[in-house]
């Protein structure tokens, strides 16, 4: 049995619950990019740079980023517990699923630094 000590969430329903939050953040976000870009008269830089230029805005694709971040981790942590078994690839499994996950939490958490970095860098 995979052990949940790399998961997110306390439980599977917990995580459960942060992914359907994810995903209904995700999509409002969506919804706010593609409105943007549809309804903006004239869609450029300068108007792209007005927008990133308010602190909400920032605020929220940086809750957006980091959804995103949480809603990968837990899909991934979930695929890959459920297919680097002992059953299915022998006694080497746990060893590669810890790799896998420590690779995983690594691109992760240069995602999160590189997104930062883009959203309140100067």
């Amino acid at each position: 049995m995979v052990r949940t000590v790399t998961s997110f969430g306390r439980s599977g329903t917990f995580d459960w619950l942060y992914q359907r939050v994810t995903a209904v953040v995700l999509v409002a976000y969506t919804l706010f990019i593609v409105g943007f870009i549809f309804f903006s008269d004239d869609f450029g830089y300068q108007a792209w740079s007005e927008l990133f230029a308010q602190r909400w805005v920032r605020v929220f694709s940086l809750v957006a980023l980091l959804s995103t971040i949480i809603h990968a981790w837990i899909g991934l942590w979930s695929v890959v517990t459920d297919y680097i078994t002992n059953r299915m690839m022998g006694p080497k499994a746990t060893v590669l699923r810890l790799i896998v996950e420590a690779l995983l939490a690594a691109v992760a958490v240069f995602y999160t630094v590189w997104g930062i970095e883009i959203l309140w860098g100067v």
